[in-house]
């Protein structure tokens, strides 16, 4: 099985996809990768979703929206974030936005001074500092290598930070097996309560919403489609029963079935 991910080589994606797949291939966007799965190109691809320190990423939930894909898995695994640089004297600090952001509070109390660069990936960032002194990335201690030196270890802001990872399939092979599913939901209207209809679905059926997000739908100002993530297969009547009543209440618009999968929890 052959999976796609962010690249290159050594970004937290590729290192949730190694528990996926041997063969991993990179490519620069979320985007690129869940229309290369959606176009048959891949037979997986490895997408992060949620971190808990900076919430969605935003680029997965309308990739997931605008392409027809599956969801098979979900994986969780903690962030280990360190300073790699050639020297301890650098004026660049390059690496994901995510990451970035997941790093704030160390490097505005230790290099207040230093100017932040927003690359396509952390193991993109690792590369900057290899090519230029004056550069640090943020990525896995692991990544320094023999060239760089790890400047600081663990410097996200919390102990605790995590990312959910999505892998994704082609349409054909969603399945209503699994824990947990995930949905995405356009109504195509707009009226008091529409909100809460759509929670009232799995309320009165006792499931448990994990997770809902609105995003912008790209049709028109004030336009929103929904991600929903619930506790439940649809192999459940309840399940059944709870998306059938959101399809009717999205009667105008149209209802996505990502599909059912388990959790998987990676150490590294």
């Amino acid at each position: 099985m052959k999976a796609v991910t962010l690249g290159p080589a050594g970004t937290y994606s590729h290192r949730a996809a190694r528990a996926v797949a041997d063969e991993v291939d990179f490519r620069e966007s979320v985007t690129a990768i869940v229309a290369a799965v959606a176009d048959g190109e891949f037979d997986r691809g490895v997408v992060p979703i949620e971190n808990s320190i900076e919430g969605s990423v935003t680029e997965s939930l309308d990739a997931l929206a605008e392409h027809d894909v599956a969801v098979v898995q979900e994986i969780v695994t903690p962030i280990r974030h360190a300073l790699l640089a050639q020297g301890e004297d650098f004026s660049v600090v390059a690496s994901h936005s995510q990451a970035l952001a997941q790093c704030r509070t160390y490097l505005e109390s230790h290099y207040p001074d230093v100017r932040l660069e927003a690359v396509a990936s952390t193991a993109r960032g690792v590369e900057r500092a290899r090519q230029d002194a004056s550069v640090a990335g943020i990525g896995h201690p692991d990544n320094a290598g023999e060239d760089l030196l790890v400047v600081a270890e663990d410097i996200q802001d919390r102990s605790s930070n995590a990312t959910r990872f999505l892998v994704v399939a082609p349409a054909d092979e969603r399945s209503d097996a699994g824990g947990k599913t995930s949905l995405v939901v356009y109504p195509n209207a707009n009226y008091p309560g529409l909100l809460l209809e759509l929670l009232e679905a799995f309320a009165e059926r006792d499931i448990n919403l994990s997770r809902i997000e609105s995003r912008p739908s790209g049709d028109r100002l004030g336009d929103y489609l929904f991600h929903v993530d619930f506790e439940a297969g649809l192999y459940e009547q309840r399940a059944k029963d709870a998306v059938e009543e959101v399809e009717r209440i999205a009667a105008n618009g149209w209802v996505r079935r990502l599909g059912s999968y388990d959790t998987r929890h990676v150490l590294y």
